[in-house]
């Protein structure tokens, strides 16, 4: 394979406010000139109808762009790179999300699993409500949702904040992960996304 080519890498295509707007893949090499990027699940019009297009890798190793829309042939787009785009971009993704779920200790000094519901989900880590009894910077494995199955992931909690209702909140960082697990939950923020805007565009119209 030439230097620089990265065809058949999956992409996420966002707009300018780094909204959701489908999946993609690339079909040449990022030294041509133009981008070629297929757009996947018949999403390929709407992805058109925006001048600036944020081209955010899946894999970490994997540049990110801004580009600009130049053309649309059928179920392909061509992009204009613009300017890189920083590598935390795919760290900010973010959705509110609620599941319930499952918490097994590493550093604490409880045993067994706790049960907790989640009310929010980032490439970066997740939020959970439960029972109170996790200390700061705790760490412990949780069970996340994921596009080929549910992973187990390393924690570490990062803040604490009682509800009213006697429960507590815990913000937490994912520790540890490798290469496929954030690719994992990458894709599992993104497609949340995308599900919570299709949804929303069903019962709104627009």
């Amino acid at each position: 394979m030439t230097a620089g080519r990265q065809e058949g890498r999956v992409y996420m295509l966002l707009d300018s406010g780094n909204n959701p707007l489908a999946k993609g893949s690339l079909e040449n090499a990022l030294t041509d000139p133009n981008l070629r990027v297929e757009v996947l699940d018949n999403k390929a019009d709407e992805v058109a109808e925006h001048a600036i297009i944020n081209l955010v890798a899946m894999r970490s190793a994997d540049q990110s762009f801004q580009c600009q829309m130049l053309r649309q042939r059928g179920d392909t787009v061509i992009l204009k790179i613009i300017s890189k785009l920083d590598r935390n971009v795919r760290r900010n993704l973010r959705v509110p999300v609620k599941f319930d779920s499952f918490l097994y200790p590493i550093t604490g000094r409880w045993r067994g699993r706790r049960a907790v519901q989640t009310t929010d989900l980032s490439s970066g880590g997740v939020a959970f409500r439960g029972a109170p009894g996790l200390e700061m910077n705790e760490e412990m494995e949780v069970i996340v949702p994921a596009m080929e199955g549910p992973l187990i992931l390393r924690c570490e909690i990062l803040r604490i904040q009682d509800l009213e209702d006697g429960n507590v909140f815990y913000a937490t960082k994912f520790v540890d992960l490798c290469e496929d697990e954030e690719v994992a939950v990458r894709e599992a923020v993104f497609f949340l996304q995308l599900e919570n805007r299709d949804l929303h565009t069903a019962e709104t119209g627009r």
